[in-house]
Formats: C-alpha cells, structure tokens, sequence
C-alpha cells in the first residue's frame, strides 16, 4: 500500500465529459498528466468539483482506475467519498481498495443532519473497515457540519485517520488544530482564497480547485512558501486571486471548466443538471480569466 504524505498540491480534479454526458476519461487523463508535469503531489477524484452528485459508483471506479493505471506509479491517487450510508460508503470503499486507490477523502454522511457523536461513529466505523489512510473533510460552510476539536480528539484514536481538508473558512482553525494535535494530522487547505493564508500558518498542503486551469502557478505559490520565499509568492497569490475567487461561487465547477478551456487543458462539457454558463455571469468569468492570462506573471525558477 502506498505511503500518502498529504503534503503539496492536491487538485480537486474536474470530471471531463462528451457533450452526452459520457464520461471523457482521454481529456481527463490529459489534464491531470498537464498538472504532474507543473509538479503537482496527487489528486482527489469525484469531490464536489468533480461533479460528485452526477457520478454513479461505476463512474467513479472507471476514473479511478484509468488514473491508477496512468499515473499511480507518480502521485497520491485519492477517491471521494460522500455518502449518506455507512454500508454503501464502506461499499464503494472496498471496491476502490481492490482496484488500488491510495486513500480516500470522506465527507460526513450526506442528506441527513447527524448529531456530532453520529458523525464521529460514521468516520469510526468507515476507518475501521478500510487499510486505506483518510482525509477528512471538514465544509460547515457548504454541508452544514463542523468537525470540531473535540470531535477529532475521537477520530485521531483510529491511525488511518490522518489527514483534515480544512475548508471551516476560520484560518485560526490552522494554529488550533497544530496546537492541540502537533503533528498527528496533517492539514490541507480546503479554500483556494485562503490558501496563502493557511500555509503561512503551518498547513502541510492545498486541496486546491483553480489548480485545474493554471497548475503551474499554484504550484509555484505553495514551493514558494516552503521555501521561506514569501514575497516572491504574495506576488503570484495577488494576481491570482480575482481567478481564486472563481471557486467560492455556486457555479465553481462551470467557472473552472471554462477557465482550463481558456488554458487549452479542458472542455466545457458538465452534466444535468449543470449547463454551461450563458449570459452576463459567462462574461464576467471570461473577462476575469482574460485578464489573468494577460497580466500572467513569470514564475521564478524553483
């Protein structure tokens, strides 16, 4: 099994698709080999900018294995896991172990508000049945569920358990979260207009989305940081925050499309009930993205 280190560029890969909704596994096989080459660590398949609420079980397994079988020898290969059942999320989870899925990323059970203690005996019962190392997946903003600290005191009693996708909008929750646990989970930045902010606190890596379009760019702000080189990356980081802000907007996922479309690395093409985006917000995306690529800085050499 392999070793995740839950450290650097992890993108929230987009789903690619036909224009009948098929799945496009040679446009998404391109996109991500485009990203490993700019020096990405792994990716996250099927989350909620992959589409998640459209992908059956099979859909998620086909874009799994086509990613294991290109790229697993290179990068951390990581399934979403949103489910609203224990059984058919330790389902999934056992087929995704067969095929040879690295770890899993595991949201809270979905359509149903559980209490704290149903959410920590969920994360429980899901790590008990699986090998594969977990990343929790902390959104109170967009599921309406907080792993707290007291919750994770729990969860840290299970070792696969090892990793948070903070994405509570809080950046203090960073330096509480090290405070309490030191090193015992690894923590990736969840939003991408904060991302600088989180590293520069101690996250371990950026579960990034804009990733998609300009992975070089993301890139080179989280090595950067690491490298002590701060101006160097507030520099980048400001450019790249009016494109940032693309995925903190409901229509994030046609907003990303549109921009790996304008970086030659990725199609339009979403499934129902999502389409495209029309009108003036399709404007305004594309002369937010325009302007990036015009005023697109020189990256330094790392």
């Amino acid at each position: 099994m392999r070793n995740v280190q839950w450290e650097g560029v992890y993108p929230a890969v987009t789903t690619k698709f036909h224009p009948n909704g098929d799945l496009d596994i040679t446009t998404f096989l391109s996109n991500i080999e485009f990203q490993i080459k700019c020096g990405i660590n792994g990716i996250i398949i099927g989350g909620s900018l992959g589409e998640s609420s459209t992908l059956s079980h099979q859909d998620r397994l086909e874009l799994l294995k086509g990613s294991l079988e290109a790229f697993g020898g290179e990068i951390d290969i990581i399934l979403n896991i949103a489910e609203g059942s224990n059984t058919r999320a330790k389902e999934l989870i056992k087929m995704a172990e067969e095929i040879g899925a690295h770890g899993i990323m595991l949201l809270p059970p979905m359509m149903y508000k559980p209490t704290d203690q149903e959410v920590v005996y969920y994360f429980i019962d899901i790590a008990n049945s699986t090998k594969l190392p977990i990343l929790i997946y902390n959104n109170p903003v967009d599921y309406k569920i907080e792993v707290t600290i007291k919750m994770f005191e729990q969860l840290i009693q299970c070792p696969n358990i090892q990793a948070v996708k903070e994405s509570t909008r809080d950046i203090s929750n960073v330096t509480r979260m090290r405070t309490r646990f030191g090193d015992r989970l690894k923590i990736l930045c969840g939003v991408d207009t904060l991302a600088l902010e989180e590293l520069l606190m101690g996250a371990d890596g950026w579960v990034a989305g804009l990733v998609d379009a300009f992975p070089a760019e993301t890139v080179a702000i989280y090595k950067l940081v690491k490298l002590n080189r701060i101006e160097e990356a507030k520099e980048i980081y400001r450019w790249f925050l009016p494109i940032l802000e693309l995925d903190i907007d409901p229509q994030l996922v046609q907003n990303i499309k549109l921009a790996e479309v304008y970086t030659g690395i990725g199609t339009e093409h979403v499934r129902l009930p999502r389409k495209p985006l029309t009108g003036i917000r399709r404007e305004e995306v594309i002369e937010i993205i325009e302007k990036g690529l015009v005023t697109r800085p020189v990256l330094p050499e790392l």
